[in-house]
Order: structure tokens, then sequence, then C-alpha cells
């Protein structure tokens, strides 16, 4: 496995595997749609990064970080493939993530999930995340988000 910068080779990729959790859990939403058809001009031009998996030259997962107003960044959009999943990418992928975000001297890394994804939520918390409280939660762009977190860098 590797992960690398997001390419336009990748957009087909991003956008299906993205489209597969979301629509398992949940209906993809207005801010889903736009980052999904438009990394470029959504995520990347505006300072972000998207880091996609690959093994054998397939892509098997994907993480974006969005940038914030204050220099962090917005974990987002992570997922791995049904076939990839247990194998241990998703911590990969959240390693990567804080490597480039301390790379990038980010004070921190946010995030926005929902309760019923404990897979995730396990994995947030092991890698260093806490859930905000409530007095520091932004509003939220998505109707499914009703958890915050963050970690410092």
């Amino acid at each position: 496995m590797r992960i690398v910068p997001f390419e336009p080779r990748h957009a087909t990729a991003w956008r299906t595997l993205n489209e597969a959790w979301i629509s398992k859990h949940f209906v993809i939403e207005a801010k889903d749609r736009a980052v999904l058809d438009d990394p470029q001009g959504k995520i990347l031009d505006h300072g972000g990064h998207i880091l996609m998996a690959e093994r054998d030259g397939e892509v098997i997962g994907c993480v974006a970080l969005i940038a914030m107003a204050d220099g962090g960044y917005e974990v987002a959009k992570m997922t791995v493939s049904e076939a990839a999943r247990g194998t241990g990418l998703g911590r990969l992928l959240m390693a990567a993530c804080i490597d480039k975000a301390q790379a990038l001297g980010a004070p921190r890394l946010y995030l926005e999930t929902n309760s019923s994804l404990a897979p995730a939520l396990a994995l947030y918390r092991a890698m260093g995340f806490v859930d905000l409280d409530p007095s520091m939660r932004p509003a939220s762009d998505y109707a499914r988000c009703d958890v915050w977190m963050e970690r410092p860098v």
C-alpha cells in the first residue's frame, strides 16, 4: 500500500469511494456533492490536500484535509474500500493526515462525524482526537453531524 497526493486521475475513485460509504449510512448531501464532484475547486484550490491510498495500482482509500481559517485542517471524506477494511489502512491514512498537518505547521486537526460510526470514532480517539465541548462546536453544513472532534498537531 502507498499513500499518494491526489491527481486528476483519482477523481473517479475519489467520488466512487465516498459515494459508497456515505450512501450506505446516510443521504448524500449538497456539501458532499460539491466536494465529490469538484475536489480541485472545493479543496485543493483553497489550500487543502487530498491523500489517496493505492494497492497494486488500485485506489482503496482516501482522505481530505480541508484548510480552515485558523490554519488548521478539517479531516474529511476519509474512507477505505470494503475490500481493504481491517488492513490498518484507516490508521495509515490518519497518520498521514497528522504527518501532513505537522509538516504544514497546522495547530490542529478538526473533524465532524456521526455517533453511529463506531469504528471510525474508535480510530479517531485512538489517534488522539477528543470530543469538542458543546460551547466550542461550530454549526455544521451536514445534517448527519452529531459529533465534533479535534486534536492538536
